[in-house]
């Protein structure tokens, strides 16, 4: 439906200046256009080929494409979905640069071969007018002048063309006579030209970092050569050459001196430098220096007309991995305040949250947070890209997206009517003493590059609590608060091991399942402890964590405040593991998190483990669970079972510079036609490293061999039935496992609240246990009526408020069921999902009343428990690219659609359903993909759709007054549809171009156009329809005028031969 953030590598800008809007095109075939705030489109083009160049049909509604594989297309932008309205594809020739002229309707097309075409842009349709390369240059010229790398009609007079070659050639051709006017040559290859306004002089830019500027009456040698950062020499010896200048624009004022502004030309000793925009106003010289590569700018002007005064006001800047926008008004040239999201790339994003309807005030209030420390020192105008229209549509709802980065940042999204706002960053890596140099290998061998990495946020936006765990195995609890406070931060250090008894071996005749594993794999990937136990000073690492907390007090803005913060520690030289689930209850004050080694349960009221438990303990109360022998791999790898089947935490595969961890990628990925929904385990800081680590998949996740140990896969907390014999709910907490266990802990807490700050919660296994095939993923209760229940929360009240009484102030619990069903201890229905299968038990009995297997072939990435229509769903996404939906409690399939074929990891880590019918994924390193399976919400989100076109009329061209008018040329009367029509320049060879009508027909944009545009458009569409009648009936009207006369020229004809014959002639 809708997408957000930085276009992932863009290739090509273009910019309306009488319509104001923006066009970003990308190697993936993408193009994003952009308006005022809420408008923003997302089109694609099918083929997926890279975008060369984009062309606006100034004030037209309408867009040209040149694409990587030699074909044009037309977009038609007067709807709010764009579509294709023709295509034309090259089929001998190579397309490397186009220009429309400004109210034209012919498009000249240079190819790579030196040649140049011309298509009607209406039509599309291949002129028959063609100029060679061989007719531009000279006889004389022994070499070809290369590629086509400019194409400009001259600001004078549109009847001469500027051709540009790569070689230095530049030829001024005159389109009527057909011949060139004049050859322009230099030695230097040719990267832009830019004419003056007044269409007298010309300058160009060239691959030793010069600048020429070139005279119409003397083209023998440039007017004038500059190397504007090359080093001045002695008079009679050339300029030191300097690094390429990519392009050029000559920009005139009429009340200053002209703008030049281009983008490289470095010194090549200034090797660190970071890539440059330069801007040359009169004497003084500006160097912008940019955080990424340019990839190309505009000067956005006052006016489209290109022989008038430019009068540039900005520069638009497309980097690789940004967009900004220069202020030239003002001297110090400040940037524009971006109001785009455009760096949710600032960190790598390592995981997502999405919550739907959530409390209207959190906004306002993360908002009023968050505005304080917003960067200063922007432009004081507005934004300069303000087209196209926009309005919040007839519903919406208050939406937050939260992202975690590699950087330990978390930032908080508004994402309500289809915008994207960031309305807060919380630093995690705040807590922690900054790590100095070398000191990370002697303290832990942990990621040196990200070691604050985001893994997993959990969030409860009534009570306003926030949890977050971090790869280095810690997890952080914030409270928020209106109000500045210094404190000590609390924190907890957890011992956290499974004893080598605990495993099950395999029989005597087979090889241990732990063996030394330095001998069985390559270094890079080993996962001994022998590198990495002892540290420079000879010691076993023992109850060490891997990050340093502050123990100094730390000054904590308003917003969210570390509570606590919990660290697993390592263990007999083995660094902890990382976390693979976690939970808060505010109602509770509990905490729960776990790992492949097993559970932890912390009180964050009393600050108190309340238990720290091998996943094999959790089983000791009952007989239930008999572990199996199972064989060991050939490679013998330690496996955390399937949890590295989950996209969700699995982010760092090169072990040599990151912490141990038990889950491995068991095989390479083979040459099989099986998508790439087997890959597991990446950086997500490095794009190089996203498929690196790749496994094949069996039939069966259960069918992977489990030679270690069990990990702790899903945590909820609920209130139900521990046991069998409960008449009554209470606080539980739901353990998945990776086997498909699921253990019911109960939770003993003090009756009343004042006790509640000092007598201990008992957490203790209840003996019940349930089970699934697969992975466990998700759980959630629905009562007996078949209505979800909501875990119970705790009223958000600020923590460090002083104006009220801390005495007389008591916990307000909201427990979101009604104190009868509870009397009458009524059953629930208790919906558990895991990586192959549904279920649904009813509690306290523990029957399974449905259960559904999802897949047999593939495996769920991701499942939720959503609410849409009122109604409780569950929704998964499938490593093989399925979407499916199925009512609860019943688990009958409602959808099945096949979305999207895992084609990363980062899909699989980031994806995330929520209520109303929505999700979302991380669909490039820089770009949310927010996407609906509702209707209502479809039909919801046609109206927020910006509409691009807007009526507005174009400004009038400047009185060029009597001299002139007389004196300027014959630009006004010159005629292309005479010179360039089927009549005059006949029709191009059907072997150059194919034609290929697009979909943008009128029945689709009848269908695509809304609101009071979407009424233009029809208007527009009916009388080009009615105009289109009426030339048909004038052209039957026509035709039968001919006949007419035929018929009376052949009756006169027939009168006249038997005038004067008598009847019996005949």
């Amino acid at each position: 439906t809708v997408r957000h953030g930085f276009p992932y590598q863009p290739t090509a800008l273009a910019f309306d200046p009488v319509q104001k809007i923006l066009a970003i095109g990308t190697r993936t075939g993408a193009i994003r256009i952009l308006g005022r705030p809420g408008v923003d489109c997302y089109c694609q083009h099918e083929s997926g080929a890279a975008v060369l160049q984009l062309q606006f049909l100034i004030n037209e509604g309408a867009l040209v494409s040149a694409s990587s594989d030699d074909t044009l297309h037309l977009w038609n932008l007067r709807q709010k979905r764009p579509a294709i309205l023709h295509s034309l594809k090259f089929n001998r020739e190579r397309i490397t640069y186009c220009h429309l002229p400004f109210q034209s309707k012919w498009l000249y097309v240079g190819t790579e071969r030196g040649n140049t075409h011309i298509v009607n842009i209406e039509s599309f349709i291949l002129s028959g007018y063609v100029i060679m390369w061989n007719k531009a240059i000279e006889l004389s010229t022994k070499t070809h002048p290369g590629p086509v790398v400019h194409l400009s009609d001259s600001p004078r007079d549109e009847g001469k063309l500027l051709i540009g070659y790569e070689n230095g050639t530049v030829v001024f051709w005159d389109l009527k006579s057909k011949r060139a006017e004049l050859r322009v040559y230099y030695d230097e290859a040719i990267h832009s030209i830019d004419w003056h306004h007044e269409g007298k002089q010309f300058m160009c830019s060239h691959s030793d970092g010069s600048l020429t500027l070139w005279n119409l009456k003397s083209p023998s040698r440039p007017f004038q050569t500059t190397v504007p950062h090359g080093k001045s020499q002695r008079e009679g010896r050339k300029s030191e050459s300097c690094k390429p200048i990519l392009k050029v624009e000559y920009k005139t004022c009429r009340n200053s001196e002209p703008f030049i502004i281009f983008s490289g030309g470095l010194s090549y000793d200034k090797a660190c430098r970071r890539p440059s925009l330069t801007i040359m106003h009169g004497k003084a010289i500006t160097v912008l220096e940019m955080d990424h590569p340019i990839v190309e700018f505009l000067t956005l002007c006052e006016t489209p007309y290109p022989n008038e005064f430019q009068e540039p006001y900005a520069v638009a800047v497309l980097l690789e991995k940004d967009l900004i926008v220069v202020d030239l008004t003002q001297t110090n040239f400040p940037i524009f305040e971006n109001p785009y999201p455009m760096d949710i790339h600032e960190s790598p994003v390592t995981c997502t949250a999405y919550f739907a309807d959530c409390p209207p005030d959190l906004i306002l209030v993360l908002y009023s947070i968050g505005v304080k420390h917003k960067k200063q020192g922007y432009s004081n105008k507005e934004w300069p890209v303000s087209g196209g229209a926009w309005n919040l549509g007839a519903q919406t709802y208050p939406e937050i997206i939260i992202t975690g980065h590699a950087d330990g940042t978390i930032k908080f999204w508004d994402a309500s009517a289809m915008t994207l706002q960031m309305l807060y960053k919380l630093k995690t890596s705040k807590v922690f003493e900054k790590q100095k140099a070398g000191e990370g290998k002697q303290t832990c061998e942990l990621v040196e590059e990200d070691p604050f990495a985001v893994q997993m946020i959990y969030w409860c936006p009534e009570s306003r609590i926030f949890c977050v765990s971090g790869v280095s195995a810690y997890v952080i609890i914030y409270k928020f608060s209106r109000h500045e406070i210094t404190t000590e931060i609390v924190s907890l250090e957890v011992r956290l091991q499974c004893d080598v008894e605990d495993i099950i071996t395999p029989e005597p005749e087979t090889s241990p399942p732990f063996p030394d594993l330095s001998s069985q794999l390559p270094p890079s990937r080993s996962l001994s402890g022998s590198t990495n136990t002892v540290s420079s000073e000879g010691v076993t690492k023992d109850s060490i964590p891997c990050l340093s907390v502050k123990t100094r007090p730390v000054r904590m803005p308003p917003g969210y405040q570390a509570d606590l913060v919990i660290q697993l520690v390592w263990v007999d030289g083995e660094p902890p593991q990382q976390i693979t689930s976690l939970s808060i209850s505010s109602a509770y004050g509990i905490v729960a998190f776990g790992n492949c080694t097993g559970l932890v349960v912390v009180d964050f009221i009393q600050k108190t483990v309340l238990l720290s438990m091998g996943t094999i303990d959790l089983y000791r109360s009952s007989d239930l669970y008999q572990r199996q022998p199972r064989s060991p791999r050939k490679n013998r790898q330690f496996i955390a079972d399937n949890f590295c089947m989950r996209g969700l935490s699995n982010f760092y595969p090169d072990l040599t510079k990151r912490i141990r961890t038990s889950y491995q990628s068991l095989t390479e990925l083979n040459d099989s036609p099986v998508p790439l929904e087997l890959e597991r385990c990446k950086s997500p800081t490095s794009e190089t490293r996203e498929n690196s680590y790749n496994r094949s998949r069996s039939s069966s996740i259960s069918s992977i061999d489990k030679d270690s140990k069990e990990a702790i896969t899903a945590l909820y907390f609920m209130e139900s039935f521990a046991r069998k014999n409960d008449s009554t709910i209470s606080p539980c907490l739901f353990v998945g496992t990776s086997l498909g266990m699921v253990v019911l802990i109960s939770l003993n807490l003090p009756s009343s609240d004042e006790q509640r700050f000092t007598e201990p919660v008992v957490v203790l296994p209840s003996g019940t246990f349930l089970s699934l095939k697969g992975a466990v993923l998700t759980f959630s209760c629905m009562d007996r009526t078949g209505s979800l229940m909501q875990p119970p929360y705790e009223v958000w009240r600020d923590p460090n408020n002083t104006d009220e009484n801390e005495k007389t102030w008591k916990r307000k619990l909201v427990m979101n069921y009604s104190s009868s069903s509870q009397e009458m201890g009524d059953h629930q229905y208790t919906i558990i999902c895991s990586e192959k299968q549904a279920k649904v038990f009813s509690l306290p009995s523990q029957t399974c009343l449905y259960v559904h297997n999802i897949t047999e072939t593939s495996f769920i990435l991701q499942a939720d428990v959503v609410v849409m229509c009122n109604s409780a769903c569950l929704a998964c996404f499938c490593a093989n690219g399925h979407i499916m939906i199925m009512s609860l409690p019943s688990l009958r399939p409602m959808l099945d659609v096949n979305y999207l074929p895992l084609t990363d990891m980062r899909i699989a880590r980031t994806f995330c359903f929520t209520n109303e019918g929505q999700a979302l994924y991380l669909v490039s390193p820089t770009e949310i993909q927010r996407l609906t399976y509702s209707q209502e919400m479809c039909d919801n989100i046609q109206d927020m759709l910006g509409d691009l076109f807007t009526p507005i009329e174009t400004p009038e061209a400047q009185n060029r007054g009597f001299l002139k008018g007389l004196f300027g040329g014959s630009g006004q009367t010159f005629d292309r549809e005479e010179l360039f029509g089927e009549a005059s320049a006949g029709k191009a060879s059907r072997s150059l171009a194919q034609h290929i009508p697009g979909p943008g027909s009128i029945e689709g944009m009848k269908g695509a156009a809304g609101g009071v545009m979407g009424e233009l458009t029809r208007a527009r569409i009916a009388l080009d329809e009615r105009g289109q009648r009426l030339g048909e009936l004038e052209e039957k009207t026509a035709g039968m005028m001919t006949s007419a006369e035929a018929f009376s020229k052949h009756a006169h004809e027939l009168m006249l031969k038997y005038k004067d014959k008598k009847w019996y002639q005949f």
